[in-house]
């Protein structure tokens, strides 16, 4: 019997991790890759940080008190994407590196957790393997619009303990991101909701980013929260859709 992962073959997903391997270091050896030393540079530097002799701080952290920061620093990097230079971008992309670091640090050194940095690698280099069989394997995708239509059969395969389309959706989004991403995961099992009219819906981002504020600023007047709106329009979407899936 041939042992399977991820809906392929055990030996086809180690040639396919081999082949992307293979071409990481062809790319480093061509000078169209990074060499990934001050990536270990910086490993080693947050085990120095955490270790006999750092940093106090550093050594009392969890998981849960670094939380916060993550947060943080996550939101400073969508500034600088939106509106920042190429030195923002590269401060605000390590300041989110370090924090998976930092995390896979404490987890090789915390009882119980046991993995560090190479197990996270190695787990994201799998599943990047397993999501692109039209790379790695022998399914075929000319377009973008070809990989979308097969990567929800390929997360269901890996992760079969979901039975909801919500399964997995972060509640702790904002309220306005958590909306969007739920509307197409209603749509996915027939909820839908009514859209503005098309006549005097707006056409541009610039346009809604109006409308949107407009709307704030009108319940702000009438003294109405309107994140708490939103969410108790969404408990809503979201009970609908768990209805329609019973």
């Amino acid at each position: 019997m041939t042992r399977t992962t991820g809906g392929r073959p055990i030996d086809e997903r180690v040639d396919a991790l081999e082949a992307a391997r293979a071409a990481a270091t062809d790319g480093a050896a061509h000078g169209t890759a990074a060499t990934g030393d001050g990536l270990l540079e910086l490993v080693a530097m947050v085990g120095r940080l955490r270790g006999p002799g750092g940093c106090p701080w550093d050594a009392d952290q969890t998981h849960e008190s670094l939380v916060q920061y993550l947060v943080e620093e996550c939101w400073e990097l969508i500034d600088a994407i939106e509106s920042g230079s190429r030195e923002e971008m590269i401060e605000e992309l390590g300041d989110v590196l370090y924090q998976v670091l930092f995390h896979a640090d404490l987890a090789a050194h915390t009882p119980g957790e046991d993995y560090d940095i190479d197990d996270v690698a190695r787990h994201m280099t799998a599943k990047m393997v397993a999501r692109h069989p039209h790379v790695f394997g022998d399914r075929e995708a000319e377009t973008a619009a070809d990989v979308v239509a097969f990567w929800d059969d390929l997360k269901a395969s890996e992760k079969p303990h979901r039975t909801s389309v919500l399964d997995g959706v972060p509640q702790g989004m904002p309220a306005l991101a958590l909306a969007q991403k739920l509307l197409g995961k209603a749509e996915k099992v027939g909820v839908t909701r009514e859209a503005t009219d098309a006549a005097s819906a707006p056409t541009t981002e610039a346009e809604l980013g109006d409308t949107l504020i407009a709307l704030v600023a009108s319940a702000r007047a009438q003294g109405l929260d309107a994140e708490r709106a939103l969410r108790g329009a969404i408990r809503s979407l979201q009970e609908d859709v768990r209805d329609a899936e019973a």
